[in-house]
C-alpha cells in the first residue's frame, strides 16, 4: 500500500498481546483498541485428547484468538498470519507428556 492508500489515522499502530492464560482464563475475545491494529489473546494451556495418525494422544493446546482492524491489515493476510502461527506453535517440542500431565 503506498501513502496516497494509507487510510487516515493509522499511522503509529501497534501489535497487542494479551494472556489471559496466568489467570486460568480460557478463551476470550480480543478487543481491538486504538492504536491497535492487531490484538491476539491467547488463554490457559490445557492437555487435551487430539488425534493424530488415527490415535487419540494427549496434546498440550493453547487457545488463541485474534482481532485485526481491516483498514489497515486485510483477513487474507491476516488468516495466514494465524495460520503461520498455529504451525510455529505445532513445529514447537513439546516438555516431557509426563510432566505435561502435572500441569
Amino acid at each position: 500500500m503506498n501513502e496516497k492508500n494509507w487510510p487516515r489515522g493509522v499511522e503509529g499502530r501497534t501489535f497487542t498481546i494479551s494472556n489471559q492464560g496466568g489467570h486460568r482464563g480460557a478463551h476470550f475475545t480480543p478487543i481491538v483498541n486504538k492504536p491497535e491494529v492487531c490484538h491476539s489473546g491467547f488463554g490457559a494451556r490445557a492437555v487435551k485428547a487430539v488425534v493424530r495418525n488415527d490415535k487419540i494422544e494427549p496434546r498440550l493446546m493453547l487457545p488463541l484468538a485474534r482481532r485485526t482492524n481491516h483498514r489497515v491489515i486485510d483477513g487474507a493476510v491476516a488468516a495466514r498470519f494465524i495460520v503461520d502461527l498455529v504451525k510455529a506453535f505445532e513445529n514447537f517440542p513439546e516438555p516431557n507428556k509426563a510432566k505435561m500431565m502435572e500441569a
